[in-house]
């Protein structure tokens, strides 16, 4: 720019160019990757799920399921407040004390989160989570359950257990509102697999599986009894109550 300006005859030197830039505003940032889906049924399937919820009776239940993890139990990295002079080490190369994946479905009008671990993602501990559910909201007429579009969770054994429990007539019916394809950002139990990240994995150093899963569990007792104490809808997003509208 300074060549450019120096051969049209306004020459500026690179410091003043510095000046003026920074003057107006500008500054060097990363360009930020913005959550996109190409499922070309996306408007569909988002439409049916805010119609579902819109219309949730109190004799319904509408369950975001995922699973986190696998991850592994080891010292981890993190935010800390830390004296001066301190530096927290976390070593590049540990030895894992074992592995964890926590299967969670997460109640959208009560807010409440039911989990249990897993060995294994697959149709086998969909399906125990939908007994789990069903047992769990017996009182309940209708529930749904929603996921995102992983191979086990739109599997044909699975739907085949639908199918078989509706036809039973024992417990309240179930049904499916998948996630579109490529939309994690729209499946609510995601935020708060990120809230639990942050206040229990990020930066811990748990020594055994089970000291793991007592934070966890912890966490979940307290989250699920915050909100029968404070009511409050889960999934800002998915209810369009965003801070900002989408685009």
């Amino acid at each position: 720019l300074s060549r450019v300006l120096r051969e049209t005859g306004r020459p500026a030197c690179p410091e003043v160019i510095r000046m003026i830039t920074k003057a107006a505003g500008y500054r060097w940032r990363k360009a930020r990757i913005v959550l996109t889906s190409n499922d070309p049924a996306f408007s569909e399937k988002l439409d049916r799920i805010r119609s579902i919820l819109s219309e949730l009776r109190a004799d319904e239940a509408f369950f975001s399921i995922d699973e986190y993890g696998p991850f592994a139990v080891k010292m981890k990295p993190g935010m800390t407040l830390t004296a001066p002079g301190k530096q927290r080490v976390v070593p590049q190369w540990q030895k894992s004390r074992g592995c964890l994946i926590l299967t969670a479905a997460l109640e959208l009008s009560g807010n409440q989160v039911t989990s249990f671990y897993s060995t294994k993602k697959n149709t086998a501990e969909m399906i125990r989570m939908m007994e789990l559910l069903i047992d769990q909201y017996r009182d309940r007429r209708k529930i749904y359950l929603s996921w995102d579009a992983a191979s086990w969770h739109i599997s044909k054994e699975l739907y085949k257990s639908i199918d078989q429990h509706n036809a039973a007539g024992s417990g309240p019916i179930i049904e499916t509102a998948p996630l579109p394809a490529g939309a994690q950002f729209l499946n609510v139990i995601e935020s708060v697999f990120s809230g639990m990240a942050r206040a229990i994995i990020h930066n811990s150093d748990y020594k055994t599986l089970d000291d793991t899963k007592v934070a966890i569990n912890r966490y979940f007792d307290e989250r699920n009894l915050h909100f029968k104490q404070y009511p409050r809808r889960a999934g800002k997003k998915i209810l369009r109550k965003e801070r900002e509208p989408a685009e």
